[in-house]
């Protein structure tokens, strides 16, 4: 009896850990925004790399603040944006797994971006 009690219980525990997943398998670490301006051809970047001109689509790491966006044309003021980020409700599936919510914490899938459109209005530079 204490074989099939013991057996039932890794059976479950099996079940729970196959079962259970998190919002980084479900949706990722980043997430595609889709950047565009008032002002055509204007240059994106991220973290210090060029994305290309508006408009345009780039892959976002995901996370509690986000990623900085550097929107500019020559002749206009440079625009700096941080999209606001979201709780990611896929993250609920984890349940009461906590290595599982520690694997979104760290790889930032616990949030996700409000919106995967964003349009920067430049300003002309006097």
């Amino acid at each position: 009896m204490r074989k099939f009690k013991a057996a039932v219980l890794l059976l479950v525990i099996t079940m729970q850990l196959g079962v259970s997943s998190c919002a980084t398998v479900f949706t990722g670490s980043r997430q595609t925004v889709t950047i565009d301006s008032n002002v055509e051809g204007a240059s994106v970047q991220v973290g210090g790399m060029n994305y290309g001109t508006t408009p345009t689509s780039v892959r976002l790491k995901k996370g509690f603040t986000g990623e900085t966006i550097v929107v500019k044309k020559e002749g206009y003021k440079t625009a700096i944006i941080q999209p606001p980020t979201t709780f990611n409700p896929v993250s609920i599936i984890n349940l009461f797994n906590i290595l599982f919510w520690a694997i979104d914490i760290a790889t930032g899938a616990i949030m996700k971006y409000e919106t995967n459109y964003l349009e920067v209005m430049l300003e002309k530079d006097k």
